[in-house]
């Protein structure tokens, strides 16, 4: 995922006044005007950071909105802060050490600090060892973050941690990236992996309103943006609690007027293959939709993803590649590989390899299996670290020898690339299969986030294509 930075923060407009509004959100103000919302004494600058997936992205960029709409400002300087908010991750024990770390040093600052995200459900403890002051919020508490950062400010701890019935959209939004929406289509999922930390902090599957989606949507549309991440924690089995899914979800966004496209966030495989023919069939005939796919695999081993609870197995990820190469060859495609789960032997990590192999995805996560707490994985005998260590390294090298390979065939390429990251240093863009596009010689174009230009791919390497622009509006 394409980095989203902070210093942005403060050019990016709220929620237009004139879009309807999350009607759940009408009611909260009588929750938190008891968290003396009044008092004139209280410094309200925020510093807020945050960590992990698209969707915690956007509960900073939702934090942040709901505040500025009630007086607080949102700095872009933490020094500059009277309170500091942290949007936390607990994927991986690694992410969790980080998490704390960071943790401690907001709070050697001694300010005010709200933690909020993943971890305040699944290691609340170590939190609070660390700071027994802190309050914490829920991934599925947003509506009490004025509420919280009221009481937090006036020395009160504040423990919301109750998931609320409210949806995750059409709220206030301060974006950190002009040309991208992040829209929440659901809350929590189906599935009951036995890594994963996620089902724990988020709970089952609530799928929001297509009707509110929508209207975000058309929202962030009508604001600037181009690029439109729908993310949740399992796009695949959106909608099975409310009798939809995700296809007629995609052709209700696709409808509306605007030039964008949709970045459709990570599905199962045990859920993708209910929709695959007509999720295929609507990537290849609509153009609003990226031609790029995630489907975390996880292993090539049956044996392994059993014992993870995964629901599907190795067919099934190779029929779903199967058919969308074979209707996109160029589609981009991601997927996940836990490296050295337990009981993991030497001929399941073979099957591992023969996978990505046969099936070449474009861009490989591989993470070394860590223990989380709560978790029926972590009961299993681990296997030791230097086995995860060169396994995983190897599966590096296999992964960037196919990325490089993928990114070649691209070479020569001509077409429009949508402008969503400037620094400086670089500036890239997106083309319609979601590649990474690096344009040369761009300090003399004065190019803007949301630009559309025309380019042609000169170059590729294992992480992006790079192109000369022939053209731009």
């Amino acid at each position: 995922m394409q980095q989203i930075r902070q210093d942005l923060i403060e050019s990016i407009p709220l929620l237009n006044k004139d879009s309807k509004v999350n009607d759940n959100y009408k009611n909260i103000t009588s929750e938190y005007e008891n968290g003396i919302k009044s008092s004139k004494n209280i410094k309200k600058n925020v510093w807020i950071e945050a960590y992990g997936c698209s969707a915690n992205i956007g509960d900073s960029e939702i934090i942040s909105g709901m505040l500025k709409s009630h007086g607080y400002n949102i700095v872009n300087c933490i020094d500059d802060a009277d309170l500091n908010i942290i949007v936390t991750c607990s994927v991986k024990d690694s992410t969790e050490h980080k998490m704390l770390h960071r943790i401690k040093q907001l709070t050697l600052d001694n300010k005010p600090l709200i933690v909020a995200g993943c971890l305040t459900k699944t290691e609340r403890k170590k939190i609070e060892r660390i700071n027994s002051k802190v309050s914490l919020l829920g991934p599925n508490s947003l509506d009490r973050s004025i509420e919280s950062a009221n009481l937090t400010l006036s020395n009160n701890k504040t423990i919301f941690l109750e998931d609320s019935s409210i949806e995750k959209i059409n709220l206030p939004k301060i974006r950190l990236n002009k040309s991208i929406s992040i829209v929440e289509i659901a809350s929590g999922c189906l599935s009951n992996c036995s890594f994963c930390q996620t089902k724990i902090s988020k709970g089952n599957l609530k799928s929001y309103r297509p009707g509110s989606i929508v209207a975000q949507i058309r929202n962030d549309i009508n604001d600037g943006c181009n690029e439109i991440w729908l993310t949740s924690t399992d796009n695949g089995c959106y909608g099975k609690d409310i009798n939809s899914n995700l296809v007629e979800l995609l052709k209700l966004c696709s409808e509306l007027e605007g030039n964008y496209k949709l970045r459709i966030g990570m599905m199962n495989p045990m859920y993708l293959s209910e929709i695959l023919y007509d999720l295929v069939a609507l990537y290849k005939n609509e153009e609003k939709i990226f031609k790029f796919i995630h489907i975390p695999v996880q292993s090539g081993s049956n044996k392994i993803l059993r014992q993870m609870y995964r629901g599907h197995n190795v067919d099934i990820f190779k029929k779903a590649v199967y058919e969308f190469r074979k209707s996109i060859p160029e589609i981009t495609i991601a997927t996940d590989i836990i490296v050295g789960f337990p009981n993991e032997s030497d001929e399941d990590f073979k099957f591992t390899m023969d996978l990505l192999t046969e099936t070449e995805p474009d861009i490989v996560n591989i993470s070394k299996y860590s223990q989380r707490s709560g978790t029926v994985s972590s009961k299993l005998k681990n296997i030791s670290s230097d086995q995860k260590k060169f396994r995983s390294k190897i599966l590096h090298n296999l992964s960037r020898d196919i990325s490089r390979k993928r990114n070649s065939l691209w070479k020569g390429w001509i077409g429009d690339v949508y402008i969503d990251e400037i620094t400086n240093t670089l500036v890239q863009g997106r083309n319609y299969a979601y590649k990474s596009v690096i344009i040369n010689n761009a300090e003399k174009l004065n190019l803007s986030i949301g630009q559309i230009i025309k380019v042609k791919v000169v170059d590729s390497s294992q992480y992006s294509l790079f192109a000369e622009p022939l053209d731009f509006n």
